[in-house]
């Protein structure tokens, strides 16, 4: 089959991955001369740990794709460096510590350890905390590196062509498929369309799906200099533990009416998450904010705050901070949807929608389209 694939993102990337993957030929449009969204303002986080139950084995399936894949693309900086969940106060702790005797935490690969044995695995982390939740199943990708090395890898294939700076206008249901008319006048015929359009649910997306239960998130987010020695996990803190659904239950509950979280971390939905890129520096983050419209410039207290909490559990200052950003990403409004997924005609699907989830979660949901679609 021909597939036209209208999105530059991790994934559109992932939809024509899987396409490419089962012998079709691809062709993939991006409006940007690079990808700019989501896909590249992200950790890179291949993130099992406080995914919802009824999600896991989906998620632990795109870990397990994710790994074969930086076999074969090693651009994409596939580690499987594992996460410390930094706790730092009884409440914190009591969370933790039911997460262990949960039902799925050997599945997730979790253990709960004490300050020195943290220090055995994370050697850098030598500030203060009660403990930390180590979870060996999750993972780190280049998220910078990987969309050129997947193109590449699927270049080669002699069956994969990427049009950059390549905005679609309009697609056309012809009735044995479809037909793409780009910016430039150009058609794309195709047997099936899938469009992947991150954060732009209007124009094309509405003209073709209509008004899709999907909401626009911000988060902010920034990067160090070089470290100067390895921080060999991803480490969050204990406000991580409220963002997601993998951690929910009395302790959770408890936790959140404690009111001890920080009022900027409160204020702005704030958790730490934090993981060493290739080169040495630091990303960190995040921030939620839901409502539209969402600020042009950036709010200075977040990056005080992130910077603080990381500087107590390393036990030293942080590099300088060499660069700042925000970003938007598109969230289904059901919490129980992974991802929006949507037939807009016969020969065309809109597929958008999984939230923060986006990187971990893009080749199964690749592979997830392939197999409905009979690819």
């Amino acid at each position: 089959m021909r597939l036209v694939i209208i999105g530059g993102g991790i994934l559109g990337t992932a939809h024509a991955f899987a396409a490419i993957g089962r012998g079709h030929e691809v062709v993939q449009l991006e409006r940007e001369p690079e990808a700019r969204g989501a896909t590249v303002r992200n950790f890179g986080l291949v993130w099992v740990s406080g995914r919802a139950p009824g999600e896991l084995a989906l998620t632990l399936r795109s870990r397990q794709l994710w790994e074969e894949i930086g076999g074969r693309v090693p651009g994409i900086g596939f580690r499987p460096a594992g996460s410390m969940t930094l706790v730092r106060t009884p409440a914190e702790l009591a969370v933790a510590e039911a997460t262990v005797s949960g039902p799925s935490a050997s599945t997730r690969g979790f253990e709960l350890l004490a300050p020195d044995e943290v220090r055995t695995i994370n050697p850098a982390l030598r500030g203060t905390f009660l403990a930390g939740l180590h979870c060996s199943t999750d993972a780190v990708v280049e998220s910078r590196q990987a969309l050129p090395a997947l193109r590449g890898y699927m270049t080669a294939s002699g069956r994969y062509t990427f049009h950059a700076s390549t905005e679609a206008r309009t697609v056309t249901d012809t009735g044995s498929g479809a037909t793409v008319l780009d910016e430039h006048g150009r058609h794309f015929d195709a047997d099936l369309v899938v469009v992947c359009p991150g954060a732009a649910h209007g124009g094309l997306t509405r003209e073709l799906a209509g008004a899709l239960p999907v909401r626009r998130v911000r988060l902010q987010m920034m990067q160090t200099a070089p470290l100067g020695e390895t921080l060999s996990t991803a480490i969050a803190d204990g406000d991580t533990f409220r963002y997601y659904p993998g951690y929910a239950g009395p302790e959770l509950d408890r936790l959140d009416a404690d009111q001890s979280q920080s009022a900027t971390a409160a204020r702005h939905r704030m958790q730490l998450l934090c993981v060493q890129r290739l080169g040495g520096g630091l990303t960190l983050g995040d921030t939620h904010e839901y409502e539209e419209p969402f600020a042009f410039d950036v709010d200075e207290s977040p990056y005080e705050h992130l910077v603080g909490v990381t500087e107590e559990l390393l036990g030293h200052r942080l590099p300088q901070v060499i660069r700042r950003w925000a970003g938007v990403y598109s969230q289904s409004v059901d919490p129980t949807a992974i991802s929006t997924r949507v037939q807009a005609d016969d020969h065309v699907w809109v597929v958008t929608g999984p939230g923060g989830r986006g990187m971990t979660l893009g080749p199964i949901l690749g592979e997830e389209t392939a197999d409905l679609l009979n690819l």
